[in-house]
């Protein structure tokens, strides 16, 4: 399996932020939509990742204050990102190497989606259920 099949089940939305948002907005919409990560754009270009961890831990070495500072003080610079045709066990590895749970998604140089360790984890469970099916259907039929 593919990231590209994720995505094609998932959808290719994205959401982002700017670099010079605030992070307590960025904060916001990660409660608002319930998710772990947001991607910090600029002019359609990736500067980085603002993640939950990155978060906690601005927090716990800097306080709340924080929250008033621009994203881009927080922010991962450093973004890995992964290819449709790449399988669902490379970025798996990948991610536990890595020891992050987001990975954007580029194609030809262009940002098609992103793809967390969850929708992931869902692909697998979904998989494994359709090789369990199966393998009933075959017993039952023999």
């Amino acid at each position: 399996m593919t990231v590209r099949s994720i995505l094609d089940t998932k959808g290719h939305d994205i959401l982002s932020v700017e670099p010079d948002s605030k992070l307590s907005a960025a904060v916001k919409l990660l409660s608002e939509r319930r998710i772990g990560a947001v991607l910090v754009m600029s002019g359609g270009r990736i500067e980085g990742i603002l993640s939950e961890r990155d978060i906690v831990r601005v927090i716990g070495e800097r306080g709340a204050a924080v929250l008033d500072e621009p994203v881009s003080s927080v922010m991962t610079r450093k973004v890995v990102c992964c290819r449709p045709i790449d399988t669902v066990a490379a970025i798996m590895e990948k991610m536990t190497a890595g020891k992050f749970r987001h990975l954007p998604v580029l194609e030809g140089g262009e940002l098609v989606g992103l793809i967390s360790i969850g929708d992931v984890v869902k692909w697998r469970v979904k998989e494994f259920e359709n090789e369990q099916e199966a393998l009933q259907n075959y017993i039952k039929t023999a």
